[in-house]
């Protein structure tokens, strides 16, 4: 009798008609259904990976301030109780200001190891005040549909299949609350898809903290987790099933050998990543949602790469305020300044010499086979197609040592003595411009080649030893032994730094 009722729960739940009991996320399979069916489909997202591997791997100054997005959610209802309360919505916005800004109730209890790499995203949310013509809104829209529960076909996005019609997705972060069948909690389309089906779809039982929210996933972690990947962001696994070879491109999340669910103790190891484990507390695994409550530096700076590059024109520089207190009109009319939308083309209009000029190899599968057919033959051609984490690491190992200067990702961290400096940029006081590390990992290469001048060699060997020195400093910040003198010390050598690389280039 038990096993009847278990196979009826089971039936009722891919049915849509109770709320499901594991995590499941339907993105990886739009994503493969995108890379067949749409052109030029994984040459965007070949784009957008290379902007982001940029991100993370040179030196690339870091906006200020905050990005507030506006949302609108449409909600789609076949049944009274889907037609979600304002209440609800508005309590999935607050999660996801809490979460994205680090100030969750449950912050504190990431693990001690994973604590210094634990970031805040710098991201706002709010429904949005006026729609696209221009008049008043709630930031809500409501459609009674006849269709009992939708899949991730994307049928819930279109009028004419029983749903909603996105609003322009390079205003709005479109957001789909409806019932789902198959067990789905929620599946988003990664940046570079089509405009029409841009944006998350939710179910409603999984979606904010109140009414039909039900638990495990009643604290509103499934949109943090579509967002995520609405960012860029994927699974912390690397979606190669339970293996080891698989990768999200971030390299300060361990390397993990499937998905975690429910709510695992800690540690939880696999991949021989001991001692520390998985990261299963990351918005990017399938835990339940009491048990995920962090995104990394790393993924943070693959979210500001989304944000700069195909999402640049979603969104306003905003100062980081207080969550939950509406900003000063005079502090919204204009975003803020010296912020570029595209650090890629504003900032690194020369990267340095030496600097990767390859991406990992077989980072994208399922590539048509009639992608580009002038890119260059070294360049990846499936930024699907999980690689280690270590790849990364190659790329830069046949260089002389002292010609690479990879600082830890979170060298600060938001210290309170931290003022705006030259062009706008974080510093600190009396600092000569940006700041060096930040959230964002970079590469400085300072090369040079043996048939060059001996004056040129003489510079080349001054860089080595700048290098060498700011390596050792960052080392010593990353630990906590630098006082602010000594981060003084650090601004004036990186810039020092970056002014004889500019002159001998």
């Amino acid at each position: 009798m038990a096993e009847n009722n278990d196979h009826d729960a089971a039936d009722d739940e891919a049915a849509g008609e109770m709320p499901p009991r594991r995590r499941t996320c339907g993105t990886m399979s739009v994503h493969r259904r995108l890379l067949d069916t749409v052109p030029r489909y994984a040459e965007a997202r070949e784009r957008i990976e290379e902007q982001a591997f940029r991100a993370q791997h040179m030196f690339m100054a870091q906006r200020t301030g905050c990005i507030e997005i506006p949302v609108v959610v449409h909600v789609v209802h076949n049944r009274p109780e889907q037609n979600i309360s304002q209440a609800q919505i508005e309590s999935q916005i607050r999660v996801l200001n809490e979460d994205f800004r680090k100030r969750n109730a449950d912050i504190g209890s990431v693990p001690v190891p994973f604590g210094p790499v634990a970031a805040d995203a710098r991201i706002t949310f709010r429904l949005a005040a006026s729609d696209p013509s221009g008049a008043p809104t709630d930031g809500v829209t409501r459609t009674q549909t006849e269709v009992a529960a939708f899949s991730d076909d994307d049928a819930v996005k279109s009028a004419v299949s029983g749903g909603a019609d996105a609003w322009p997705s390079n205003e709005y972060l479109n957001i789909w609350v409806c019932q789902l069948g198959g067990g789905l909690l929620g599946y988003a389309q990664f940046p570079g898809g089509p405009s029409a089906t841009d944006g998350v779809v939710i179910l409603h039982s999984a979606f904010g903290t109140t009414g039909t929210a039900a638990a495990p996933f009643n604290r509103g972690r499934t949109t943090t987790h579509e967002v995520g990947h609405w960012l860029n962001l994927r699974h912390i696994w690397g979606d190669d099933g339970d293996g080891c070879s698989g990768s999200d491109f971030v390299d300060d999340t361990p390397n993990q050998g499937g998905p975690n669910f429910g709510t695992p103790s800690f540690p939880t190891i696999s991949c021989s990543n001991g001692p520390n484990g998985d990261m299963f507390m990351n918005y990017m695994d399938y835990v339940d949602d009491a048990a995920m409550m962090m995104f990394s530096a790393g993924q943070v700076t693959r979210m500001q790469a989304a944000l700069d590059g195909p999402r640049s024109t979603i969104g306003r520089a905003v100062p980081c305020g207080i969550i939950g207190k509406p900003l000063p009109k005079e502090a919204t009319k204009e975003p803020i300044k010296d912020s570029p939308k595209d650090l890629g083309k504003d900032i690194i209009k020369e990267p340095p010499k030496d600097a990767p000029k390859e991406l990992p190899k077989e980072l994208v599968k399922d590539n048509p086979k009639d992608l580009a057919k002038d890119l260059p033959k070294d360049r990846p051609k499936d930024f699907v197609k999980e690689t280690p984490k270590e790849s990364v690491k190659d790329l830069i190992k046949d260089r002389p040592k002292e010609a690479v200067f990879d600082p830890p990702k979170q060298f600060f961290e938001n210290p309170k003595d931290l003022v705006e400096g030259p062009g706008g940029f974080p510093g600190l006081p009396g600092g000569p411009g940006p700041l060096m590390a930040g959230q964002t990992p970079f590469v400085l290469g300072t090369g040079g080649r043996q048939d060059q001048a001996a004056g040129q060699d003489a510079v080349q060997e001054i860089l080595s030893a700048y290098v060498q020195i700011i390596g050792a400093l960052s080392q010593l910040g990353q630990a906590g032994l630098l006082d602010q003198q000594g981060q003084h010390m650090l601004q004036q050598l990186a810039a020092t730094y970056q002014k004889l690389t500019s002159l001998s280039a």
